[in-house]
């Protein structure tokens, strides 16, 4: 018989959208999405462009990597003449798990400093905008105004949101072909140890499983995590 995670009902309901709390150690479901609800990840290379920001600003800083080149430069995305060099802030921010969509984007963050979410998606969503646009022969906003977020502080609520967003290609239908397992754009595949990622730290959400797998946890799903999740979750209206 298959074990499940318990969860404790509180009668509480989370706020939508707690966006003014910012909280030193604090956990945080993040998302925007595209101006007009467009498609900020056109093909391959916009998907893999925005993961090589997360990489470049969250991996840990090695002693001979102060003047790495700018991720775009390296991966040929778009062409700068003048690349303004990106700090990394590895120690001021943890990604837990993310998920890209054609039009939105979630991610899970923990905030080490007070201002590190703050850090990180200022400089990621104009430095991905400005490569957007640059690669388009666009002008003009990218993503639907601020960047969302809500505070997560109860472990249930964290274990139901990390499965929201892992499950988000599914519920678009964007995993008709091949598992959700295997879709290359979120971070299950490294929750299952298929790939590891020293920018990525799936361990806060982990270490609940002992007595069962998070393959489990994903597959036992029946619709609760969006009905206990309230406003910690997008609503496709906003």
């Amino acid at each position: 018989m298959t074990r499940t995670v318990p969860v404790r009902y509180s009668g509480y309901m989370p706020a939508k959208n707690r966006l003014k709390e910012y909280v030193e150690g604090g956990v945080y479901h993040v998302y925007n999405r595209g101006v007009l609800k467009q498609d900020i990840f056109l093909d391959d290379h916009d998907y893999c462009a925005f993961l090589s920001l997360l990489k470049y600003y969250l991996s840990p800083v090695l002693p001979t990597s102060h003047n790495r080149e700018h991720p775009f430069q390296k991966s040929g995305y778009v062409k700068l003449i003048r690349p303004r060099p990106l700090a990394n802030i590895n120690k001021e921010v943890e990604l837990l798990c993310y998920c890209l969509m054609p039009n939105h984007f979630h991610l899970l963050l923990r905030q080490i400093t007070v201002d590190g979410m703050q850090k990180l998606m200022r400089r990621i969503s104009t430095t991905y905008a400005m490569g957007f646009n640059k690669r388009y022969k666009k002008s003009g906003y990218v993503f639907q105004g601020r960047y969302k977020a809500a505070l997560i502080d109860m472990d249930e609520y964290l274990l139901h949101v990390s499965r929201y967003i892992h499950l988000n290609p599914v519920k678009l239908e964007l995993t008709r072909t091949v598992p959700v397992s295997e879709y290359p754009y979120s971070s299950y595949a490294y929750y299952l140890r298929k790939k590891s990622a020293r920018w990525l730290k799936p361990e806060l959400i982990l270490d609940h499983f002992k007595h069962q797998s998070y393959r489990s946890f994903i597959d036992d799903y029946q619709g609760i995590s969006e009905n206990i999740l309230g406003g910690l979750v997008l609503d496709d209206d906003e």
